[in-house]
């Protein structure tokens, strides 16, 4: 195993799963057809590397975290915030006030 970048279909379903966000959003967010991005989760249709990136992007500002492919640990997702920012970052959501973007 090297030290490399890995990004397929079923880790973006994970990433997906982990941040608690809808196909539905995270297709909005990249710009690609949800049905487009259903299929790439599920391994049955590739994607250009410009969606792939976009999609990566999209997952990352949602949350999540990469992890680069090493020789110990191997790749994978994790989330971008621990347990106590999270809880933080809910909290404030549910204050109220004026919807804004997050920039999370």
């Amino acid at each position: 195993m090297s030290n490399e970048q890995i990004f397929d279909g079923p880790l973006a379903r994970a990433a997906r799963a982990l941040v608690r966000v809808s196909v539905k959003d995270v297709a909005s967010k990249a710009d690609v057809k949800k049905s487009e991005l259903r299929d790439f989760e599920k391994g049955r249709d590739d994607l250009t590397e410009l969606q792939e990136h976009r999609i990566r992007e999209a997952l990352e500002e949602f949350g999540a975290k990469f992890v680069h492919d090493e020789s110990q640990s191997g790749y994978g997702v994790r989330l971008k915030f621990n347990r106590a920012k999270v809880r933080a970052i809910e909290r404030w959501e549910d204050e109220g006030g004026t919807a804004a973007e997050d920039d999370v």
